[in-house]
């Protein structure tokens, strides 16, 4: 069976008329991702919302891991370890810990995942979450995002178009990282085409591995949070704010390790280190911002 069904393929499975399968669509009940105006429906993630509608003994699930896994970001990487949460780190990209927050491999994902359609951040229906009936989104920061370049911008690059220019270096992220989307949304936005750009050959695989690679001289710019660009003393254009949000199960929110972290977001310290980071409205932390 295919990894994305159709409408027809996801009714024959659920053994449901189709029309049936919209309605679950337009109440955002069921999984699914529109491609050029045709719904796909992840086989994985209509699995997972089949098990999330099981009657009997779910409470016998097994133990979600204390692990923090999707995209990277400063502030966070440091309150974890200053709260004592004892929630390990496993920041490979928003996309790996929506599969990893999926398929309860993971306690907690911090997102920043763009909707290009709507403007929107990490809509669980976009997302392949729809199926989570106990999803939770906790409000973590609002970013600033921008181009990371070398000390003092000796290239003079001050916008998008700017990357077009003869020898410039551009550092990018993993594909499903939500960096690499909004550098998609922005190129677009600015007329540019991701194919005019001189690419490194690897792809950074966190926020200080761009940075990082901006300092060495690996790359002449690169998209990345202003608290990234500060930690490596870089020149810094910003171009866009951004939501950081926490995704779990609402069991986890309840959880000690999530309970310390959210905790200590609240201690002046934690305050006077995102004002020394930079690049961060933490107005709406803590905020609710879905519960399925």
């Amino acid at each position: 069976m295919h990894t994305y069904l159709t409408t027809a393929e996801v009714a024959d499975y659920l053994r449901l008329k189709e029309r049936k399968v919209y309605d679950l669509v337009r109440q955002g009940a069921i999984p699914c991702v529109r491609v050029t105006g045709k719904l796909l429906f992840p086989r994985h993630s209509v699995d997972l919302w089949l098990m999330n509608h099981l009657e009997g003994d779910q409470a016998t699930a097994r133990p979600v891991p204390a692990v923090l896994a999707g995209s990277q970001d400063p502030l966070l990487e440091w309150a974890v370890r200053e709260s004592g949460s004892q929630l390990a780190l496993l920041c490979q990209g928003s996309g790996d810990g929506v599969r990893r927050l999926v398929e309860g491999r993971a306690m907690l994902a911090g997102l920043h995942l763009l909707d290009a359609e709507s403007g929107d951040y990490n809509r669980p229906e976009t997302l392949g979450m729809g199926g989570m009936r106990d999803l939770v989104m906790v409000r973590w920061a609002t970013r600033r995002q921008g181009l990371l370049l070398a000390p003092g911008n000796p290239l003079g690059i001050r916008r998008m178009a700017d990357l077009v220019k003869s020898g410039v270096r551009v550092a990018h992220r993993q594909p499903d990282a939500g960096a690499a989307r909004l550098l998609t949304w922005l190129l677009h936005q600015a007329g540019v085409a991701a194919s005019w750009l001189q690419f490194t050959e690897h792809p950074a695989l966190s926020e200080d591995d761009l940075a990082l690679a901006v300092r060495q001289g690996e790359a002449d710019a690169g998209l990345g949070v202003e608290a990234a660009a500060r930690r490596q003393g870089l020149a810094f254009v910003p171009l866009h704010q951004e939501h950081f949000d926490l995704a779990l199960c609402r069991r986890s929110y309840f959880e000690p390790p999530v309970q310390r972290l959210l905790a200590f977001a609240r201690e002046p310290r934690f305050l006077e280190r995102a004002q020394a980071l930079g690049g961060y409205d933490l107005g709406e932390l803590g905020r609710v911002v879905h519960n399925a």
